[in-house]
């Protein structure tokens, strides 16, 4: 996994928040885990959209060392892992719809851009 040289210097609340959920997948997969309350990796795959397998296998790892996600391994024959979100990760989950909704309002204003409903994230369009 990728390590920067030096840490990041986080000098505010809203900054740590978008270090731990920010990002162009974990949102993504946030949401896709919430819709589906829990799923096998490649179910997961299978919902997202234009991500490679490592991509998608770090971005994982991170969500599940920050708390976000967690992984449950089933000892089984064949093996086979889940992930769920946790009660950290279920409390990002009203922060990103209170997004889509601001999102989707300011894009109304924009005639260039059109924004067909959300189902993972609960999006309607309000």
């Amino acid at each position: 996994m990728y390590k920067p040289k030096t840490e990041k210097d986080i000098r505010c609340p809203l900054e740590y928040g978008l270090n731990i959920f920010g990002g162009k997948w974990k949102t993504r997969i946030i949401c896709v885990l919430h819709a589906y309350d829990q799923l096998r990796y490649g179910q997961l795959r299978a919902e997202m959209v234009d991500i490679t397998d490592a991509v998608l296998a770090a971005t994982l790892k991170e969500l599940t060392n920050s708390g976000l996600i967690e992984r449950i391994q089933f000892n089984e024959i064949p093996p086979h892992v889940e992930y769920r979100l946790t009660e950290k990760g279920k409390s990002v989950v009203p922060i990103l719809q209170s997004i889509c909704v601001w999102s989707g309002q300011i894009m109304k204003t924009d005639e260039q851009n059109s924004m067909r409903h959300c189902e993972k994230c609960d999006y309607k369009g309000l």
